[in-house]
């Protein structure tokens, strides 16, 4: 009778432990466990990322730009649809709570180039802010403002940049009714599909060659091909359309315009590193 009882017992454990296999199996749960771990070993793997934190109307379109533009970035947004549709348009993401701090820590925030607060509405985008700056005081924050009152929140919060989309696309829509021109030219030099021209903020450093001279003195425009459109200080003073007699000083961005190979050699030049000016 023992015998009889243990080879029942046996038998039926084994099934049970066969169906639930096969359940996982079907249902796609082993398929799932896998495709986390593998989402979780390339989050590890990113270094000097953006965190894109939502990924509705205002989060998709940042991201295909972050995309197109070869820049290394990680979704986070706590609702399961929009990490499936993330992962859908081939983008890495990771489903959790943005205003809490051990999901910034699971997706690298101590070693992000920068956050990107796009949540659904502000008082989300405030906590996404808050939390980000206390971990990372020094962090690059851009956060979107949803009502007009919200900006000085964001500042106080830790917010290095605030973008209102509505405000922008009004502005675009008068500029382009009043200088359509213009407004065509700064597309094609924005745009990350023009291969003839494009515009560049390029950082100089402390070492460069070009640190201490003038625009002159460098000779930017005959050994390189760039325009200086601009050159903003470390304070984040902007001079526009510089005289060439000014100086370019260690930490400066050289708003430019010109070909890629060009921008790519003055990059190389200047010793620090490029990012495409939107």
């Amino acid at each position: 009778m023992l015998t009889v009882v243990l080879l029942i017992a046996g038998v039926g454990a084994a099934l049970y432990v066969f169906t639930l296999l096969a359940t996982v199996v079907v249902e796609g749960g082993l398929a799932k466990h896998f495709e986390h771990r593998r989402q979780a070993h390339m989050i590890d793997t990113l270094h000097d990322h953006f965190i894109l934190c939502g990924y509705g109307r205002i989060g998709r379109v940042i991201a295909r730009q972050l995309k197109r533009q070869n820049v290394p970035f990680v979704v986070v947004d706590r609702d399961p649809g929009r990490i499936a549709e993330a992962r859908r348009d081939g983008v890495l993401a990771f489903e959790a709570d943005t205003s809490q701090e051990d999901a910034l820590t699971q997706v690298g925030i101590s070693k992000a180039r920068g956050l990107i607060a796009a949540v659904g509405t502000d008082a989300e985008n405030v906590y996404t802010v808050l939390s980000a700056h206390v971990m990372r005081p020094d962090l690059f924050i851009i956060s979107r403002a949803a009502t007009e009152d919200a900006t000085a929140k964001f500042k106080r919060a830790g917010a290095t940049r605030v973008v209102s989309p509505y405000e922008i696309g009004g502005l675009q829509i008068a500029q382009t009714a009043l200088r359509p021109a213009v407004v065509d030219f700064f597309e094609l030099a924005s745009s990350s599909d023009n291969l003839d021209l494009a515009m560049e903020e390029i950082t100089v450093g402390e070492a460069s060659s070009l640190a201490k001279r003038s625009i002159l003195d460098a000779n930017l425009r005959q050994r390189f091909g760039v325009i200086v459109v601009g050159i903003q200080r470390p304070d984040l003073r902007m001079e526009f359309n510089p005289d060439p007699d000014v100086i370019i000083g260690g930490g400066d961005k050289l708003v430019v315009l010109g070909r890629p190979d060009s921008l790519k050699r003055l990059e190389t030049e200047a010793g620090g590193h490029a990012g495409a000016v939107a």
